[in-house]
């Protein structure tokens, strides 16, 4: 639970959930940034997942994200959930969908707080949830012509 704080800037922010969103277009580090720009933040944590060239010892070739219709609203319920966890300022967070390539950004999320130590827990929540609950999932192929199907995110 969060703590209690005597000065404003360190309580939660009124509507803290700035950015959410699928996208099939390239993601942007600047836009979450600014998106959880915040005068009472004292720190900013961001997270931004790529796609690496291997996995499970196999050359990654091609990769895509599909999601079901549902996966912004949920992405919303997990958004909600570490806001009530952590004196979340501002939090944000973007997911990629289509046919990406190795090096592209599959995710970013942010998030701002009173203080780093906040910060940084409420992002590692947020992705941590983000992975295992929204449901996003990757089909990867690989170079030797395999190909498998990875559950969200």
């Amino acid at each position: 639970m969060a703590a209690t704080h005597d000065h404003p800037g360190e309580q939660a922010a009124q509507d803290p959930i700035k950015l959410l969103a699928i996208r099939e277009t390239a993601l942007s580090l600047d836009e979450v940034f600014r998106a959880v720009g915040d005068d009472a933040a004292g720190g900013t944590a961001l997270f931004v997942g790529t796609v690496r060239n291997h996995d499970g010892g196999a050359d990654v070739a091609e990769l895509g994200y599909s999601c079901h219709p549902s996966a912004e609203a949920e992405m919303r319920r997990i958004a909600e959930k570490v806001v009530a966890e952590f004196p979340v300022r501002a939090l944000a967070a973007v997911h990629r969908v289509g046919d990406l390539k190795v090096g592209d950004l599959a995710v970013v999320v942010a998030v701002s707080c009173p203080h780093r130590g906040e910060a940084f827990e409420a992002c590692r929540k947020l992705i941590d949830d983000l992975k295992h609950e929204v449901p996003i999932w990757k089909h990867q192929k690989f170079s030797d012509g395999t190909e498998e199907w990875v559950g969200a995110c």
